[in-house]
C-alpha cells in the first residue's frame, strides 16, 4: 500500500498545479472502490490490488511506492485525452 507521505506528497505536487485539480478528482473518483466505507477503509484510498498492479506494470517487482512526476504526467495525459473531445477519440479507435 501507498505510504501516507506518499499522498502527501501527490496532493502537494498537485495543489501547485491548478490546471490538474479537477483531472485529479475525476481520477480520484474512479480509483476509489465504490462504498469504500463499507469495506473497514476510514479513507476513500485505491484498493490494495489494484496499486500493487499498477505498481509492479510500471516499474517491475520490489517497488513498493511511485514517483510523483510519473503520476502528474499521467494526470497530464489524462487531461489531454480527455480535452481531445469523445469524437476525435471515436476517429483514432476507427483507424
Amino acid at each position: 500500500m501507498l505510504a501516507f507521505r506518499t499522498y502527501l506528497k501527490l496532493i502537494g505536487a498537485v495543489v501547485v498545479r491548478p490546471d490538474l485539480w479537477v483531472t485529479a478528482l475525476r481520477s480520484a473518483k474512479r480509483l476509489v472502490p465504490r462504498q469504500w466505507w463499507r469495506h473497514g477503509s476510514h479513507l476513500p484510498l485505491p484498493s490494495r490490488a489494484y496499486v500493487n498492479f499498477r505498481l509492479t506494470t510500471q516499474y517491475g517487482y520490489g517497488v513498493d511506492q511511485p514517483e510523483i512526476a510519473d503520476i502528474i504526467d499521467y494526470l497530464e495525459w489524462s487531461k489531454d485525452w480527455h480535452s481531445t473531445g469523445t469524437s476525435m477519440r471515436r476517429r483514432l479507435h476507427k483507424a
